[in-house]
C-alpha cells in the first residue's frame, strides 16, 4: 500500500484491480456509477483511497458487472431499431417518389403502342398505294396518242 503525505491509506490502480478482481474498463465503469474520480499524487500517479475502494466494492456487489453488457446490449438493440426505422422510412419515401414519377407512364405506354400500330397501318397503306400507282402508270403508258387528242390502247402481250 502507498502512503500519502496526509497519512491516509491509499491504493494503487494495480491493487484496486486485484481487490475488485476487475480490469481497467470495469473499474472505470464502476467509478462512473459511484461518481468517483481517481486522484493523482505529486508524481502524477493515480491512486484511490481505501474508502473509495470500499465504496466501489459495494457498487460492484449491488449490480454484477453484467450491467455494462446489458447496457451495451440494450444500446445495440436501440441502435438496430433506429437503423431499421430509418431504412423503412427511406424505403417508403423512395417508393413514393418512384410511384409519383411513374404515375403517368401507363398512359404513355398505351399511347406509344397505339402510335406504333397506327404507324404500321400507314406503312402498309403506303405500300398498297405505291402498287396501285405503279399499275396506274403502266395503264397510262399503254395508251398512245393517235392525233387530235385521241389515244389508242396498245395491246399488251402475256410475255410483257
Amino acid at each position: 500500500m502507498l502512503k500519502e503525505d496526509t497519512g491516509a491509506k491509499t491504493l494503487s490502480p494495480q491493487e484496486v484491480r486485484s481487490i475488485l478482481k476487475a480490469d481497467n474498463k470495469e473499474i472505470v465503469e464502476l467509478c462512473k456509477r459511484a461518481s468517483i474520480l481517481p486522484k493523482k499524487n505529486s508524481k502524477g500517479q493515480t491512486y484511490f483511497s481505501y474508502d473509495e475502494v470500499k465504496h466501489l466494492r459495494q457498487i460492484q456487489a449491488q449490480k454484477p458487472m453484467a450491467y455494462p453488457a446489458e447496457k451495451s446490449t440494450s444500446a445495440v438493440a436501440s441502435i438496430l431499431t433506429s437503423i431499421r426505422n430509418m431504412e423503412t422510412t427511406l424505403s417508403d419515401k423512395i417508393a413514393k417518389v418512384i410511384d409519383e414519377k411513374l404515375e403517368g407512364m401507363d398512359e404513355v405506354v398505351v399511347e406509344l403502342i397505339r402510335c406504333k400500330t397506327d404507324n404500321e397501318t400507314l406503312k402498309q397503306k403506303i405500300i398498297d398505294l405505291n402498287k396501285e400507282l405503279y399499275q396506274l402508270k403502266n395503264d397510262l403508258n399503254s395508251y398512245k396518242p393517235i392525233g387530235l387528242g385521241l389515244y389508242k390502247k396498245k395491246e399488251r402481250h402475256a410475255w410483257e
